[in-house]
């Protein structure tokens, strides 16, 4: 039974970038779980709240993009030297500063980002509409919580481009 619609063949790349998905976001939940337990200073509490944030977040996303695999009658990635070999995101010191984590955690959006659009464009060359509404929906809120972080770690004096200055 093909509940799907899609030759299940073509399929493949897609699961290949999902499969390299699910071991960023493996790699990028740990990260965030160092930097929730070895965040210190004046920041201390509203970056410890926000790393655990993150990490819940990183956490459903991984059980979802697990899911989507096995829907594409795949089996997921699942061994930590697998994620730790297919992930593009490195992992962290524990003694970095409170900035610095954050800088850490954006960099790691980039890759996410990065790999969550070879998914779309693998799933949009198959017509593969779901996993093009799951991924979508992550590449909206990490750039969401990406201009957040960023915002964070600026200083008051830095500012956005005005309108004008972007048609000049």
């Amino acid at each position: 039974m093909n509940y799907l619609n899609i030759n299940e063949e073509k399929l493949l790349p897609v699961v290949v970038e999902l499969n390299t998905l699910l071991a960023d976001y493996h790699v990028y939940y740990q990260k965030l779980r160092n930097f929730h337990w070895n965040i210190l200073g004046q920041n201390f509490f509203d970056l410890h709240e926000k790393f655990e944030e993150l990490y819940e977040d990183a956490r459903t996303k991984i059980d979802e993009i697990a899911e989507r695999i096995l829907t594409l009658r795949y089996h997921p990635m699942s061994n930590l030297s697998a994620y730790l070999e297919a992930s593009s995101i490195e992992e962290s010191d524990s003694s970095l500063k409170d900035t610095e984590m954050v800088e850490e955690t954006l960099k790691a959006h980039e890759v996410l980002l990065r790999q969550m659009t070879k998914v779309v464009e693998q799933a949009d060359a198959v017509g593969d509409e779901g996993t093009i509404d799951l991924i979508g929906a992550y590449i909206r809120e990490l750039e969401k919580m990406s201009w957040m972080l960023d915002a964070w770690n600026k200083t008051p004096a830095e500012r956005l481009k005005e309108t004008k200055e972007a048609v000049a």
